[in-house]
């Protein structure tokens, strides 16, 4: 069974940083690409970051050179540092990956950014 569990979230200022932690169970991880998408109230859900088997990553333009996605393969967990904060970021972040031709979700963990 997959299971992607999402924590960190919480109530931030404007400016101010997040870590979020995604753990991961029934795939093997270290083959997969993972992402994290984000989706704010009355918004389509949107691509934040990825990070790929061989570590390679990529970022919305948005927040380039502000979080920063990365990955621990023998504790399966990816992790998205979240710096300078934006109250427009304000939004539940969700983990995501795919295997094969099924597309797997976490819960969300909520970000609040407040100005």
């Amino acid at each position: 069974q997959v299971q992607l569990v999402e924590s960190g979230g919480g109530l931030v200022q404007a400016g101010g940083s997040l870590r979020l932690s995604c753990t991961t169970s029934g795939i093997v991880f270290s083959y997969n690409t993972m992402n994290w998408y984000r989706q704010a109230p009355g918004k389509q859900r949107e691509l934040v970051a990825s990070i790929s088997p061989g570590f390679h990553e990529d970022y919305a333009d948005s927040v380039k050179g502000r979080f920063s996605i990365s990955k621990d393969n023998p504790k399966k967990t990816v992790y998205l540092q979240m710096n300078s904060l934006k109250p427009e970021e304000t939004a539940v972040y969700y983990c995501n990956t795919k295997v094969g031709s099924i597309t797997y979700w976490g819960q969300g963990t909520q970000v609040t950014v407040s100005s």
